[in-house]
């Protein structure tokens, strides 16, 4: 799943893309909705949006919104989505339910006059979702964002800590809580910080609070400096690379050299080292056990 770096580079490599230092902003050719699932906003059609120039490419948590007038444009890629610029689309629609592809921009740029992206989704399970909307807290997703992972301080940290009665590795992933961080970064930075992703928050002393502080914040400003400036193309490679514990089931943990473990649920799977954060104890692969006897 994209998260919080991906996205960001993703906009700004749109940002360079559609609403340029140097020239023209691009203006809309059209919206091709592709897949059936998804547009979830039925207020304001399509076609509103062609002929008008874009005037902003921002980030939202892990959404990304597209303003074009007095309209927004908002995407969430959700855990397969993906966006993949093209700088000149052959002629021609998309049919309808086929493919990969779920939505399609085409834009007049400066340098092309039909480029523009479109939102792909590998698999079956359709998650990916799009709003057309006039104001951004009428994505549902967008109005219960929490603050921002990076702009929050140690102080407003610490009292989000003290509230949640829950795990940390919950309370790290609810974009409702804190916004930007999804499964992947919230393995890496509880590695980071040398906590058991099963740990509940109201059990962490002053210190611990600060070391998981310290942790969330140098890794995701190393994974936005990494995402940064690269092409869309790039990063999903660039973000693997960087990993020491997600997706590495069954490798060296490059701090420790203990091997990484997985614990699998229904939909998801999270990584974590036994040395580095669980006291050299496996934890038990389901969600109501503690340790492994």
């Amino acid at each position: 799943m994209p998260e919080m770096p991906e996205v960001a580079g993703l906009v700004d490599f749109l940002r360079r893309k559609l609403v340029p230092d140097e020239g023209p902003p691009a203006v809309l050719n059209d919206v091709e909705v592709v897949s059936f699932s998804v547009l979830k906003t039925a207020s304001v059609p399509v076609d509103a949006l062609r002929g008008l120039e874009v005037t902003a490419v921002e980030r939202w948590g892990k959404f990304i919104a597209v303003q074009a007038g007095e309209f927004y444009l908002v995407i969430h890629l959700a855990r397969a989505g993906w966006l993949r610029w093209s700088e000149e689309f052959k002629p021609g629609r998309l049919r309808p339910g086929k493919g990969v592809i779920a939505l399609r921009l085409r834009c007049r740029t400066a340098e092309s006059a039909d480029a523009g992206f479109d939102i792909t989704e590998a698999g079956t399970k359709k998650s990916v979702a799009a709003y057309l909307v006039e104001s951004l807290d009428q994505v549902p997703g967008v109005a219960r964002l929490g603050p921002d992972a990076l702009e929050l301080d140690r102080e407003a940290f610490g009292e989000i800590i003290a509230g949640h009665r829950g795990q940390i590795k919950g309370l790290l992933r609810d974009q409702s809580v804190i916004a930007g961080i999804g499964n992947a970064y919230s393995d890496e930075i509880l590695h980071a910080a040398r906590l058991s992703p099963f740990t509940l928050a109201t059990s962490l002393d002053d210190e611990q609070v600060t070391t998981l502080y310290s942790s969330m914040h140098e890794l995701l400003r190393s994974a936005l400096e990494s995402a940064s400036g690269r092409p869309a193309n790039e990063l999903k490679d660039s973000k693997r690379r960087n990993m020491r514990v997600h997706g590495r089931t069954g490798q060296s943990c490059p701090v420790c050299g203990d091997t990484v473990r997985e614990v699998s649920f229904a939909d998801s799977s999270l990584q974590y080292c036994p040395t580095c954060q669980t006291g050299g104890k496996p934890l038990a692969d389901r969600r109501t056990s503690k340790f492994l006897k």
